[in-house]
């Protein structure tokens, strides 16, 4: 599929190209391992002199096609699919990082990730320092250290809704000779594709609006294919040096643009193995062929949610970059300029045993721990996703203790807000 087509051409045609007498829809490669003919194809195949599939823990046909769309939609040179948001988080960041390595990276973040960055990767050996993504070039350039290997933030951070300046941000990494990584979840290539602003690598948690329906759990890493990883070679010898497990192969030698998918796929796959299954591969392909149609419905319902909320008496304050008041109105325009999200937050004036309550008498809403499908759905992420963090961290993470997210689905938003108001008069 040539990247002249529009992204919702792209969303339905890009990936699976059948030929004459094959199936229209994108198969499923329901098998394990995959047949040849001589034990030398094998393992020209294990040494990664060509190119095929021979175990689906690293390689998958319907993974792999899937993925190939994802990378099209974002404009990027090659992509891959993990189990889980999670799995995505870590393979980008611990595919150039290794003990002794560091991180900087935007506080404003899903509480999953910064618990990753900030625990689980430190007992790895891997620091992360977190910053305030608001902050001066000269207070977030202070970060840095020699062995800071990457930049991270979300496009739109989640549940604090702060957008993030990618241009800016991109200029401070690569002013270091980092890559900037950027958690594209909430607003999808459909809303924004972060290469165009100079970021490097882009993840995404595929079980929100990528699938869309909450019906399987995924994640997907593309590399722009831009940062020139040989220009900093000291910094990443994994990519610019020998591979021992692999016979001596560079993988900037051999793959030139591919070469940091490759190293995910057949060093971190192939040891960790959270690969994505066929089957999931397959609804979340489903998915993407309306994600185009559905991203603008939720945000044309989050604009009016946003709106009536701000204007309800008992709501005390809301976060939505389409309000004019918002803090992050204008970076919203630069970099979301036909629309955000359907997710926003709020509080109430009664406080956090209020937000609660109002939150047990929605009818229509349901509370849940996922967000971003098609139902109108609602969390206190203080008391739940975000319920290992201290108070200090929930300030730091954009976190306030009556924060309620609203992930707004595309269900008749009269219906929606109608539901809200009853919560919200009783």
């Amino acid at each position: 599929m040539e990247k002249k087509f529009k992204p919702g051409t792209l969303c339905v045609q890009a990936g699976w190209q059948p030929k004459k007498g094959e199936p229209r829809v994108l198969p499923i490669y329901q098998s394990t391992t995959f047949k040849y003919e001589t034990s030398e194809q094998m393992a020209k195949l294990f040494d990664l002199e060509e190119s095929g599939y021979f175990y689906t823990r690293l390689q998958d046909p319907t993974n792999d096609l899937v993925a190939s769309k994802i990378t099209e939609l974002e404009g990027g040179a090659a992509g891959m699919l993990t189990a889980s948001g999670q799995a995505a988080s870590f393979y980008a960041i611990f595919n150039i990082c290794s003990a002794g390595d560091h991180i900087v990276s935007a506080a404003a973040i899903y509480g999953g990730t910064y618990n990753l960055l900030a625990v689980t990767l430190k007992k790895l050996g891997i620091e992360t320092t977190f910053i305030d993504q608001d902050a001066s070039d000269e207070e977030i350039s202070e970060a840095f250290r020699p062995n800071t290997k990457a930049l991270f933030g979300e496009t739109i951070g989640n549940p604090g809704l702060a957008v993030l300046d990618i241009e800016r941000f991109a200029k401070i990494a690569h002013k270091h000779g980092v890559p900037l990584i950027v958690d594209n979840t909430f607003a999808t290539p459909i809303n924004c594709r972060p290469f165009e602003w100079g970021a490097d690598i882009v993840t995404h948690s595929t079980t929100k609006y990528m699938d869309g329906h909450a019906t399987n759990v995924g994640g997907a890493i593309i590399d722009s294919g831009n940062f020139d990883w040989d220009k900093y070679a000291d910094k990443f010898p994994g990519l610019t040096e020998p591979d021992p497990s692999y016979h001596g192969l560079t993988y900037t030698k051999s793959f030139g643009k591919g070469a940091y998918i490759t190293k995910a796929t057949a060093q971190l796959m192939r040891d960790l193995g959270a690969i994505q299954a066929p089957h999931n591969a397959f609804l979340l392909n489903m998915g993407l062929e309306t994600l185009h149609l559905r991203m603008p419905r939720h945000c044309e319902n989050a604009q009016k949610v946003a709106e009536y909320l701000q204007s309800h008496p008992k709501v005390s304050w809301v976060k939505y970059p389409g309000l004019k008041e918002d803090k992050y109105y204008e970076l919203g325009r630069k970099y979301l300029p036909d629309g955000s999200c359907g997710v926003l937050s709020f509080g109430l004036k009664g406080g956090r045993d209020e937000s609660i309550d109002f939150m047990d008498r929605l009818k229509l809403a349901a509370i849940v721990t996922h967000v971003a499908d098609a139902r109108t759905s609602v969390l206190h992420p203080a008391s739940y996703t975000h319920r290992q963090l201290s108070d200090e961290q929930l300030i730091e993470a954009g976190v306030a203790p009556d924060l309620i997210r609203l992930s707004v689905g595309i269900e008749d938003v009269e219906d929606i807000i109608a539901d809200l108001n009853q919560a919200l008069e009783i």
